[in-house]
């Protein structure tokens, strides 16, 4: 986890070195946005959710870089037994996940690129506890202008995870089993697709793949989003991750449902 986090902090400072050295461009190429949803419910039953998101990309002459930070927890009621032998309700964590990454790409021409890239993602309820990857590809511009973009990344990895822990009944008690650390070697895809619909409407979506030979991880993400302003615009998105090794009691796939005000900077 600590090569993975350096890694990533090396990735920003080369972004910062880039926008330093291209000073042609207005701001560098930078643009970034955040997102933020919250929804909570009383009386009959009692919920509260929450997720974040940040992200900032820089695109011009030499440089085609991303950065993103993103967060989700939830809590809610859940039926437990307690040391009685009772089941209760208590208001409890249902889920609880944040994930990091860079990528950062230098353009051989208008269109191409080499590109390297570092995730790491915690997870206190999915397949994984954690799971980090680094890898380095290159990176094609297949179609770009006012209305459309399309680019494709493909790459060999490297990939770091421990799977979530079993619970075992060890003498009639419920024992939690630790997971060892998982290690190999990964092949890394990524698929980004943008599509302007009107002056204030638009779509965009993310295919993530790292494939190896214990576990195969994709990652897609919608969104559509509709400007109110210059600056906000509210989004909705649609996530579906899928691990194909998960531990006995685990689902391979989870998804995730957000509306989110959005600002633009």
């Amino acid at each position: 986890m600590n090569k993975t986090l350096i890694a990533l902090c090396l990735l920003a400072s080369a972004g910062v070195h880039a926008q330093n050295t291209d000073s042609t461009v207005a701001n560098g190429g930078w643009t970034g946005s955040g997102e933020f949803g919250f929804a909570s419910a009383r009386g009959n039953s009692r919920t509260e959710n929450v997720n974040a998101r940040l992200g900032l990309s820089q695109e011009n002459e030499y440089w085609k870089n991303n950065f993103f930070l993103n967060g989700m927890r939830s809590r809610g009621e859940v039926s437990v037994v307690d040391a009685n032998g009772n089941t209760v309700d208590r208001f409890s964590t249902t889920a609880n996940r944040y994930d990091a990454g860079a990528s950062v790409g230098y353009k051989l021409d208008p269109r191409s690129y080499v590109v390297g890239a570092g995730r790491y993602e915690h997870d206190d309820f999915g397949a994984n506890l954690w799971q980090s990857t680094v890898s380095l590809g290159y990176g094609y511009i297949a179609l770009k202008n006012e209305r459309t973009e399309l680019s494709f990344e493909i790459g060999p990895g490297y990939k770091r995870y421990r799977p979530s822990d079993t619970t075992v009944q060890v003498d009639g008690a419920q024992t939690t089993v630790r997971q060892p650390t998982e290690s190999e070697a990964v092949g890394r895809g990524l698929i980004n697709y943008k599509y302007r619909l009107t002056d204030n409407t638009a779509f965009e979506d993310t295919l993530l793949i790292e494939a190896g030979s214990k576990n195969k991880y994709y990652q897609n993400d919608a969104g559509l989003s509709v400007s109110m302003t210059k600056k906000m615009a509210l989004k909705f998105g649609f996530q579906a991750r899928y691990n194909s090794d998960v531990q006995p009691g685990r689902q391979t796939t989870d998804t995730l449902t957000t509306t989110n005000l959005v600002y633009n900077f």
